[in-house]
């Protein structure tokens, strides 16, 4: 209920920011403003992500997607870097397939990946900001990301859910931790030993 609340009220206040965006980022990328991808949410349950697409869709001679440096666009470049990418996510949050605080929503690909313990980052919903996001972002290693996932499996708490918002806050206005170095994001988690 709080998720929802808290969604509908922020919905409001920036749909103003939303609409812009949207409207520079059509300009920006020749088209749709937003990007939709299946995501597995709690209990692996599969939904639909919506987010500001901050990439083209350039394409090699093959046809296949060239590297996310090539594709992130200028503008692009500055809503990843304010998390302003992720603002539609509170779409997500409002019909319950997101909450505000958890661990971020991967690829579905990754799912046959993960060891025992990383898998029970999906016993609860996924978030818009997690306890991994304001540790390190996409600065630390899929391992420290795991971690920070299950370490917020094990203590979720409303007052660890507020930690989370007033730090992310913070961290939104650092920029810190946005892409690991060498890489305009992060590199594809490969999968993990067996425990």
């Amino acid at each position: 209920m709080i998720d929802l609340a808290v969604s509908l009220v922020a919905l409001l206040l920036l749909l103003p920011v939303i609409v812009l965006v949207g409207l520079v980022l059509w300009f920006a990328n020749k088209g749709n403003p937003f990007f939709f991808q299946w995501r597995p949410g709690r209990n692996g349950k599969v939904f639909r992500l919506v987010k500001f697409r901050t990439m083209n869709n350039r394409r090699d001679e093959k046809g296949a997607l060239l590297a996310d440096g090539v594709r992130l666009t200028p503008i692009g470049r500055f809503v990843r870097k304010t998390s302003l990418d992720e603002l539609p996510q509170l779409i997500n949050v409002i019909k319950g397939d997101m909450s505000l605080v958890g661990p971020r929503p991967l690829l579905v690909e990754y799912l046959p990946l993960y060891n025992s313990t990383q898998a029970r980052r999906h016993e609860v919903r996924p978030g818009i900001t997690g306890w991994a996001q304001v540790n390190g972002r996409n600065a630390i290693s899929w391992e420290q990301k795991f971690d920070y996932d299950v370490y917020y499996v094990d203590h979720l708490h409303w007052r660890f859910d507020v930690r989370v918002i007033l730090l992310t806050i913070q961290k939104v206005f650092k920029t810190e931790g946005i892409s690991q170095q060498g890489h305009a994001t992060m590199p594809a988690f490969k999968g993990a030993q067996q425990v």
